[in-house]
């Protein structure tokens, strides 16, 4: 609850739960909760705005996120309404005044009802992007840009794949384990697992926490990265002794690919303009046992260069909105300006 609000006052990311929960299961659920509220949030304020009397924006943030959760859970997770409705009041009695229960009962019964009887309210001002912004939970600007770009169609699958619940996948770090190896670690934790489609040495997992629990990624059995981060590295295709550059490398997820497919053979310069961050590269690179990676702290507009380089990776800053199903907040942190 208390993490919601902070996200949406943008005092803190979804992805850095503030709350102590020991619990593996109820992590889950309050991960599950925090990115899903956070990502469809306009749609469960407007639905909610049509079954709240008066002005539903004015609730008190504490009750707003109460009935957010519970539309979410209903609409989302398909929740019996029940349980969905029960867990709502109770949590409304202790962080809303007096009457934050019966309007929480009130309106999440109502919601359900009229998700049986097909009468859930829709947007329809005649304004298209601003009502496919409002049923997918985007920014009105995003959604007209996209139309234009791509037309209704295209545009609305973009919106369905950035909210569809995200998965993960681990690179392995070959110079630690293989692929099956790090399958059977993952079936002793119970994490369900599928090779991925298109890199032979990622797998792809549903749950994260199991895997930073056991220490798999501390350890360097593996690494959190993307697929499409690692189809970057397949292109730039690395070879073992050569000598490379990544102009733009913190955290080091690339540089670290990049090293283990050249077998730790070479020589990789990792520049980043940031200390912090480039010491996050060093210290990522030593936790997997990769040498040839050379961090240096350094613009590369003004960077000089003592040699030649076989090849250059540069992957610039960009505005993330390719990532949007994996980063719940961003899509409200961005504007036509980003």
């Amino acid at each position: 609850m208390r993490h919601l609000i902070r996200v949406e006052q943008g005092a803190a990311y979804v992805a850095r739960l503030s709350d102590n929960v020991e619990d593996p299961r109820e992590a889950r659920l309050a991960s599950e909760l925090v990115a899903g509220v956070t990502r469809m949030r306009r749609w469960l304020d407007f639905v909610l705005s049509q079954l709240v009397r008066g002005d539903y924006l004015a609730l008190d943030p504490p009750l707003r996120q109460v009935l957010r959760i519970g539309a979410y859970d209903l609409l989302e997770r398909e929740t019996p309404p029940h349980a969905a409705v029960s867990e709502a009041v109770a949590t409304a009695r202790i962080v809303s005044s007096r009457g934050g229960a019966a309007l929480a009962n009130g309106v999440l019964r109502t919601l359900a009802r009229s998700m049986e009887d097909g009468t859930l309210p829709v947007p329809d001002t005649g304004k298209p992007a601003r009502d496919i912004a409002v049923r997918y939970s985007h920014p009105t600007w995003l959604v007209r840009r996209w139309l234009a770009r791509y037309g209704e169609a295209e545009t609305e699958a973009l919106l369905q794949a950035d909210n569809a619940r995200p998965t993960f996948a681990l690179r392995v770090n070959a110079l630690r384990t293989t692929t099956e190896g790090l399958g059977e670690r993952l079936d002793a934790l119970a994490v369900g697992w599928q090779p991925s489609a298109y890199l032979d040495d990622f797998l792809v997992v549903e749950r994260l926490q199991p895997v930073l629990r056991a220490g798999l990624i501390e350890e360097g059995w593996c690494a959190v990265q993307d697929e499409a981060a690692g189809l970057v590295v397949r292109v730039l295709d690395p070879q073992p002794g050569e000598t490379i550059l990544d102009g733009a490398a913190a955290p080091g997820g690339k540089a670290l690919y990049a090293a283990q497919r050249m077998h730790n053979t070479g020589r990789l310069v990792a520049v980043d303009l940031h200390e912090a961050r480039t010491a996050l590269v060093e210290q990522a690179a030593a936790a997997r046992g990769l040498s040839i990676i050379e961090p240096v702290t350094a613009d590369l507009r003004d960077y000089e260069a003592k040699t030649l380089f076989d090849r250059v990776l540069l992957d610039a800053p960009c505005t993330g909105l390719g990532v949007l199903a994996k980063r719940a907040d961003l899509r409200w942190q961005r504007s036509p300006e980003d």
